[in-house]
């Protein structure tokens, strides 16, 4: 079962951006759909043929559409290990299809959270079925695609083109662990949801873009950033980020914040300070800083809570440094940093807290 032919596919997605190019190819590949509610219709919209689940399963989506894909002829589908004569034999007693595949795409638990609705339409908003579904390709990961968000839509369409609408254990196995790496998420934000109180004391945490860095703390490591930096600063020049640069960035940050109003300025190498000072503008603060150990700044990064005017800015030219942090900058102070053009620019954005650091 190393290699195998999708046959048929269950879809039942909540955004239906980035579909159709799928439907088309699985069409054109001759497999047999299965769908309900508005995945159905979406399907049905393309002139493409589409069951129904309800036909599969014998009765209607109910509870106002709580319960529709619970179902043995549905799950039975999915999870029969096809090598198995017994399983092979029931399936066939009970007339349940094969499932090959199945697209899911979750409801938003979290974007509604985060929308402020009400209590009501969070909770409607707690995907049952759609969860289910994917837990149960992904354990049959052996006879069974799983693609669990619509940010795999494109990987699904990949496989399907270059390998004529066939799978390898390998890509199965992928498709099924990042579906683990969905359904673990959801249920995170689930459960932090209704312990928002920390009446029960567990840390669920769950961060599920990491953006890979071009090395670890050192060359010959791996390193990753989870987080939305874009949240937190614009990049105005410079080259990538690195690992032990965001190390110092976020010990320059917290430093920085130390000082309140106070114009101030700090030099951070390999997250220790170099120099730590204020003074009645941010040229006077910088040279304080600077003059508290000269040597140890060369290559570091600077961070700064003012604008970085011409002034200033003309002294920080003098220096090599890997990143520099302020509020803002003036047109004629960037213009001359940026003469460096793999110096580290970032303009901090007014977040009120730290959550996505």
């Amino acid at each position: 079962m190393s290699t195998t032919k999708i046959h048929s596919a269950l879809l039942s997605v909540y955004h239906k951006d980035g579909l159709e190019p799928i439907v088309r190819l699985l069409h054109q590949q001759g497999v047999q759909l299965y769908s309900t509610g508005g995945t159905q219709s979406f399907i049905a919209g393309l002139n493409i043929p589409v069951t129904a689940v309800e036909t599969v399963t014998g009765y209607p989506s109910i509870l106002g559409g709580r319960v529709k894909t619970l179902h043995p002829k549905i799950f039975g589908g999915i999870l029969f290990r096809r090598e198995d004569p017994e399983d092979n034999t029931q399936v066939k007693d009970f007339e349940i299809p094969f499932i090959d595949l199945v697209l899911v795409d979750l409801y938003p638990f979290e974007t509604t959270v985060a929308s402020g609705a009400s209590e009501e339409d969070i909770i409607e908003k707690i995907d049952i079925g759609g969860i289910s579904l994917i837990r149960a390709a992904a354990k049959n990961f052996r006879n069974v695609v799983v693609v669990a968000s619509q940010n795999q839509y494109g990987d699904l369409e990949k496989v399907l083109q270059e390998k004529g609408g066939f799978t390898d254990l390998e890509d199965r196995k992928r498709f099924a662990a990042h579906a683990f790496s969905v359904t673990s998420h959801y249920d995170s934000a689930i459960f932090n949801y209704f312990n928002s109180d920390n009446e029960i004391p567990s840390l669920k945490m769950s961060l599920p873009a990491g953006r890979q860095l071009r090395y670890g703390e050192n060359p010959h490591q791996k390193g990753w950033f989870h987080g939305d930096l874009d949240a937190m600063f614009e990049q105005l020049n410079g080259k990538e980020l690195s690992y032990n640069n965001l190390v110092d960035v976020d010990a320059a940050v917290m430093l920085i914040d130390e000082f309140g109003g106070d114009t101030a300025f700090a030099i951070i190498k390999h997250t220790n300070a170099c120099g730590v000072a204020t003074g009645k503008d941010p040229k006077e603060a910088y040279l304080n800083a600077l003059a508290a150990d000269p040597v140890s700044a060369f290559g570091g990064v600077i961070v700064t809570n003012q604008e970085v005017d011409l002034a200033t800015a003309q002294e920080l030219n003098k220096l090599f440094f890997e990143v520099l942090i302020a509020p803002s900058y003036q047109e004629e102070a960037l213009s001359l940093l940026k003469s460096r053009k793999n110096r580290i620019l970032l303009k901090r954005k007014d977040v009120a807290c730290r959550k996505c650091w």
